[in-house]
């Protein structure tokens, strides 16, 4: 497999991740399909919602049951 030719450069990967970060996406990771050269970008997954004061005091005073 060494001498296979790709369908893909470096450049159209960094293209493509250029493009989604444009598109206000923050990319996760990239999946290129080496047979076709499609690449596919998918989006980081978010954290969840930060912590308001009420939730944090209740994570630290709620009673064990």
């Amino acid at each position: 497999m060494a001498g296979t030719p790709v369908s893909f450069k470096i450049a159209d990967v960094a293209r493509a991740i250029k493009g989604a970060r444009k598109g206000n996406m923050e990319p996760g990771r990239v999946e290129i399909d080496p047979v076709t050269g499609r690449i596919v970008v998918i989006a980081a997954e978010k954290a969840g919602e930060p912590e308001n004061a009420v939730d944090k005091w209740m994570k630290n005073h709620a009673r064990s049951s």
